[in-house]
């Protein structure tokens, strides 16, 4: 297949120039195109079919790679990686010699950060954003952290952090949230969009701030316009705990609408402080296979796109056993002749080999979500019981 558009995509900078039908037209031509690489190659292909139109956004609005763009969960920047510079070498993904998987600093002046797993992406921004005050140089610093990666504790040590003025200023940082454990609810349409706008601009935003000026010297009054804001907000917006860090919030908007993304984009650019962008993307989004189940086609091998993955037909040669696999009835065999032996898995069921021990020995298994600071704590806790 041609992508007329694509192939002219050498750099950002070349997005910059096109109109929203044209970066549109883009979307589709990056989504195909990474469908069929990843489909002759494997890796991960659900995560990055979701941040297809998320990516193409921010490249369009921020000015990369003089601002910095942080991935976390390094492994959705495909379609990162194939619009700065790249394309070309998609065939030698995870491959002997080839081009990496996750970001890599060595690998291009794009990949600001290395993020092999997660959690990592807000406290490296604010570095970043902390290290541009202090050069006294002007750039943004982007962190994008899925829903997953939220749930280590230090993402919200950094969020804690960054919601405090350092020598009387506060950094320019803003943390996108990509959330796509969730479907696209009602909120997440025409008047949800045009909140996200108009609560991102720069009036709403002047006048917030002046208004708190006033009503500072009556608390009382101050106090009550406080949580009016708050319930006004709730009505439309998931409760959040951000603003309470210190941030702007806005959203949820939907991360696959480039007429919503950008707009909103471009308003929180323009911002002063830490601002946060809560968007919704669907897993394996434009792929229906991939939309169904995002979990099969996470990191799947090579497969035929018009087909799907097969599963082995009777009579096909047994596939050789994987690492994984292998691990996995070890850890029934050992948990068989020892009940002490616990599992202890973050969020990765499925890639850790522990689906099979989860259903033999469930009260000896325990998923404590992308935090693996604290499955080791925990796990240190659970030998001190023995």
């Amino acid at each position: 297949m041609t992508y007329p558009l694509l192939s002219r995509i050498e750099q950002p900078a070349d997005i910059r120039h096109l109109s929203r039908s044209e970066l549109k037209q883009l979307a589709t031509e990056l989504r195909d195109h990474l469908l069929q690489s990843v489909s002759r190659t494997g890796g991960h292909l659900s995560s990055n079919l979701g941040t297809v139109e998320l990516t193409i956004a921010l490249h369009h609005v921020f000015n990369t790679p003089h601002d910095r763009l942080v991935w976390d969960v390094g492994h959705q920047t495909y379609p990162h990686k194939i619009l700065t510079g790249r394309r070309d070498r998609m065939p030698t993904l995870r491959q002997f010699g080839g081009m990496s998987g996750f970001p890599r600093r060595d690998e291009s002046e794009y990949d600001t950060f290395g993020t092999a797993h997660s959690s990592t992406s807000i406290s490296a921004a604010l570095g970043m954003a902390q290290g541009a005050q202090i050069r006294g140089e002007s750039r943004r610093a982007v962190a994008i952290i899925g829903d997953g990666a939220m749930t280590a504790g230090m993402a919200f040590e950094a969020l804690n952090n960054a919601g405090v003025p350092h020598a009387g200023k506060m950094p320019n940082v803003l943390v996108v949230l990509n959330d796509n454990d969730m479907s696209i609810s009602p909120p997440v349409g025409a008047l949800n969009r045009y909140l996200a706008r108009l609560m991102s601009g720069r009036f709403y935003t002047a006048a917030r701030e002046s208004a708190k000026q006033v009503l500072r010297n009556a608390p009382p009054l101050f106090e009550l316009a406080k949580k009016l804001e708050e319930h006004a907000k709730g009505m439309v917006v998931p409760a959040t705990i951000f603003e309470e860090f210190g941030f702007n919030y806005v959203g949820p908007i939907d991360g696959h609408d480039l007429d919503s993304l950008i707009p909103t984009l471009e308003n929180l650019r323009d911002l002063e402080g830490p601002q946060f962008l809560h968007v919704v993307t669907k897993k394996g989004y434009g792929y229906k296979l991939a939309e169904a189940d995002p979990i099969a086609y996470h990191g799947p091998g090579k497969f035929d796109p018009a087909v799907g993955l097969k599963k082995p037909a009777p009579g096909d040669a047994p596939a050789k056993p994987t690492f994984t696999q292998v691990f996995g009835q070890w850890l029934c065999d050992m948990a068989a002749a020892d009940p002490r032996l616990v599992g202890i898995t973050p969020a990765m069921r499925e890639g850790s080999g522990m689906v099979e021990f989860h259903q033999k020995y469930p009260g000896r298994y325990f998923d404590v979500g992308i935090a693996e600071q604290h499955a080791v704590t925990f796990a240190a806790g659970l030998a001190c019981e023995g």
